[in-house]
């Protein structure tokens, strides 16, 4: 059932692509329904019992014994909880694309499903050969909608996008070379299998450099500075549910990996790197802040938000406390949740005014009040309300890591102010001050309303009510540090 998870949407995109022969309706309701069978497979699959330990499912076959390449697949609270979040917002995808996509549509609903089937399979994936499959499989149906559904400079982002994230996904395929070599030498087998790799014992030297390969990988994606110069063009450029999903998903890939791989596979590596580590998180978050203050682009403003954002999971991974990294795990969440809304919110001004430039903008909530709304909801989650689901993360990222690192966690915390500043200017320019324009401006339609109500949905009851997500996770941390020798005690919030 795990494959079937990955199998239903390479499937599903695949029929996709000739359902626009029947009309271009056809595609966005087959994508509906692949994503919701999906969802029904999750739920069954999560439900059952038979687990072991942390993990939920697992499944195995040999592929490339003579290596030790299977296809090996697991499912924790972790990983599930991240493959919801993945086909929520794919939905999310579909649905504020409606209307937006009207040339090819079946290509693109088809890329859309490929590209959530790659993400599953990385979360799902627990041996490093197909981990690095999907990681590549992932990207390139992402290239697409850049490229062909993007806006005025999109070649030039995609191409950027495809360079960043290959380029890094080498770096870490020679890394798991180099691992998978060194426990040769020691075990004298082959093996690509997540659970025996993290066997492995590495001189410090080693399983630094070989670390190294992998964190600049995965912060390549997440992305933190200084590997980040290929976020701000992809997103700007990108479809409206081409950012949904680059925003809430494809980051979030990075973080995993951080968790999953980096610190458990190095545990005392990742300890040596920690305060280098830290330092690029502090320097996104009041980087990627101020960046997106001097904004004019609407688009350009939230996309340079995600670098702020997701530097507290940065953070969180390596500051060595357990509050911090649960709170981290909290943050991609909340990110994958505000983000998408308010590149949905853009996307759907873009579409009614033509132009993501907040110059021309002003006065609009006496004329489309249902986005004065929403837009006023997701800046303020943005910025760290407490009460929504934004302020969660990253406040017991900050305490976490004022436990451990206290220099670190009041130099972040500078972020609060700045994400204030930035979302308030939002508003402000967006929403408020002088009126532009006289033409008639429609607000939201049924469809746009009902996607913003359960993104608001969502923000507000994770918001008030995190427990769930700790409860899901909670497992799989814990197991986090028993298998990388650092026991930390997870005690229920």
């Amino acid at each position: 059932m795990l494959a079937a998870l990955i199998i239903i949407l390479l499937v599903g995109g695949a029929l996709a692509w000739p359902a626009q022969r029947l009309g271009e309706a056809w595609p966005r309701w087959v994508s509906l329904g692949v994503v919701a069978l999906d969802l029904l497979v999750l739920a069954a699959i999560a439900l059952s019992p038979g687990g072991q330990g942390p993990w939920l499912a697992q499944s195995e076959w040999a592929w490339i014994p003579r290596f030790g390449i299977s296809v090996h697949l697991g499912m924790d609270g972790m990983s599930l909880l991240l493959i919801v979040l993945t086909l929520f917002l794919g939905v999310m995808a579909v649905g504020i694309s409606w209307t937006e996509i009207g040339q090819r549509v079946g290509f693109f609903h088809c890329m859309l499903l490929w590209t959530l089937a790659g993400v599953v399979g990385v979360f799902l994936s627990l041996d490093l050969f197909l981990f690095f499959l999907f990681w590549e499989v992932m990207l390139v149906p992402m290239y697409f909608l850049i490229a062909v559904w993007g806006h005025e400079a999109r070649y030039r982002a995609a191409i950027k996008f495809f360079i960043f994230t290959q380029g890094s996904g080498l770096l870490m395929l020679a890394a798991i070379l180099a691992l998978v070599f060194a426990y040769h030498e020691q075990a004298h087998i082959f093996s690509f299998d997540y659970q025996t790799l993290l066997s492995a014992r590495l001189d410090i030297g080693t399983a630094y450099w070989i670390m190294l390969g992998f964190f600049i990988a995965f912060a390549v994606k997440l992305p933190a500075v200084p590997f980040h110069a290929w976020l701000p063009d992809a997103h700007t450029q990108a479809s409206t549910g081409g950012s949904v999903l680059l925003a809430g998903i494809l980051l979030k890939t990075g973080a995993y990996g951080l968790i999953r791989f980096v610190l458990l596979l190095f545990p005392h590596a990742s300890q040596v790197f920690a305060p280098v580590a830290m330092f690029l998180a502090v320097l996104g978050i009041v980087y990627g802040a101020l960046l997106a203050f001097a904004q004019s682009d609407l688009k350009r403003l939230v996309a340079y938000t995600s670098i702020s954002h997701m530097g507290f999971v940065l953070l969180g991974v390596f500051s060595g406390s357990a509050l911090a990294l649960r709170g981290a795990v909290m943050q991609i969440v909340a990110h994958g949740i505000i983000t998408p809304g308010l590149f949905m919110l853009v996307g759907a001004l873009q579409e009614r005014l033509h132009t993501r430039d907040m110059g021309h903008m002003g006065g609009l909530w006496s004329r489309v009040p249902g986005f004065g709304a929403f837009g006023m909801f997701l800046a303020v989650a943005a910025l760290g309300l407490p009460g929504l689901v934004g302020f969660v993360g990253e406040f017991l990222v900050l305490i976490g890591t004022y436990g451990t690192h206290p220099v670190f966690a009041v130099a972040a915390s500078l972020g609060f102010v700045a994400s204030a500043i930035y979302a308030l200017h939002l508003v402000q320019r967006t929403f408020h001050g002088e009126t532009r324009g006289t033409e008639a401006v429609p607000d939201l339609s049924i469809r746009e309303l009902a996607l913003f109500a359960v993104i608001a949905a969502a923000v507000t009851a994770l918001g008030l009510y995190p427990q769930p997500v700790f409860d899901l996770v909670s497992p799989a941390l814990a197991n986090a540090y028993q298998a990388g020798g650092l026991i930390m005690r997870l005690t229920r919030l």
